[in-house]
């Protein structure tokens, strides 16, 4: 997930679930499913692999390099909260 402003080893309820499934029965929300939460633990940040831009226009040598890294959130999901419970 993108980078979110939670401590490492805090909970994170996120309420905007757009699809439940598994064990052969599954919810899609339009676009979310109502009453449906996550509940998750963050593990801390992480960066992504490096994004190579790479400018170039030929005849007039004009070239320009630059790199990016994303930074993301890591989490570990502890429990799913359907509608009906």
């Amino acid at each position: 997930m993108e980078r979110l402003d939670v401590a490492e080893g805090s909970k994170v309820e996120l309420d905007k679930v757009l699809f439940i499934g598994g064990n052969g029965d599954s919810l899609i929300g339009n676009p979310i499913i109502k009453d449906a939460k996550v509940i998750a633990t963050s593990l801390g940040e992480t960066k992504g692999d490096k994004v190579i831009v790479f400018k170039y226009k030929s005849k007039v040598r004009y070239h320009k390099k630059t790199g990016h890294r994303q930074t993301y959130t890591t989490l570990a999901i502890n429990e799913i909260i359907t509608p009906g419970e």
